[in-house]
């Protein structure tokens, strides 16, 4: 029988771009998942959107009270999670239809116990931004460690080996310590793929919108999120600076 994966989206005023993120989802052609989404206290009328999806009985809602915040709402969809795969997928992001398919066979066959891949940039209209985010071929923790490597609407990771993993509540880089987490577990680097599995939304703060908001979240992860002493999460923010401005930002790659 094929492996359930759980696909966790969180949920905060989204109505206007969710319907084609769930849809990216109903044309995988890996169909044994499940979806569920977790409206962090949304205002608009998300409600109305999601109240047709909810027929097909792969996908489940969840709702929190107030806003918690993406790490809340990511932990709250793990808890509920039954698959032996979990992966990620932002509300305002989508897939292309052999994303799943490629990367459960990653991980059914024993190849890794996390797997991403290399996305493309799309606008608030879903057209082509002709940039694409190349993924590594192999990832191990120490990498990681000094950059974020992995989209987080590319990651899936096993459960069934490395149970499941809730992050800290950060109000930045929150999936960064996911997976840092995830390959610190495993015994395997991460395997990467170099074709596009998915398309990141670029809209107005998607990218870090200074310098110092940089510095400040990227420090959090090492001090606050990992527990690293002062001395020692100041070297690898110097690390980290190098790693995403001058080796990282290569990656990056125009497309036709």
């Amino acid at each position: 029988m094929q492996p359930l994966v759980s696909i966790i989206t969180p949920v905060y005023n989204n109505a206007h771009v969710i319907a084609e993120t769930i849809e990216s989802v109903l044309a995988q052609s890996y169909t044994n998942w499940e979806l569920i989404l977790v409206d962090d206290a949304s205002s608009d009328r998300i409600n109305a959107v999601l109240k047709p999806f909810l027929t097909d009985k792969r996908i489940r809602l969840f709702t929190h009270k107030h806003n918690a915040g993406a790490a809340s709402a990511r932990n709250l969809g793990t808890k509920n999670a039954q698959g032996a795969y979990i992966a990620f997928l932002d509300a305002d992001d989508l897939w292309k239809p052999h994303k799943l398919q490629v990367q459960v066979e990653d991980l059914w066959h024993n190849k890794t116990d996390v797997s991403f891949g290399s996305y493309a940039w799309i606008d608030a209209k879903s057209q082509s931004l002709h940039k694409k985010v190349f993924a590594l071929k192999h990832l191990s923790y120490g990498k990681l460690l000094k950059a974020n490597y992995i989209g987080n609407l590319t990651g899936m990771y096993n459960t069934e080996k490395l149970g499941k993993i809730y992050t800290k509540d950060l109000k930045k880089r929150q999936d960064w310590l996911l997976w840092l987490e995830a390959l610190r577990r495993s015994d395997k680097p991460a395997l990467g793929h170099q074709e596009t599995l998915a398309y990141y939304r670029i809209s107005e703060g998607s990218l870090s919108s200074n310098k110092l908001n940089l510095v400040k979240h990227n420090f959090n992860v090492y001090r606050k999120g990992l527990g690293f002493p002062f001395l020692k999460s100041t070297l690898y923010l110097i690390l980290f600076l190098y790693e995403h401005l001058l080796v990282k930002k290569r990656l990056i790659k125009a497309t036709a």
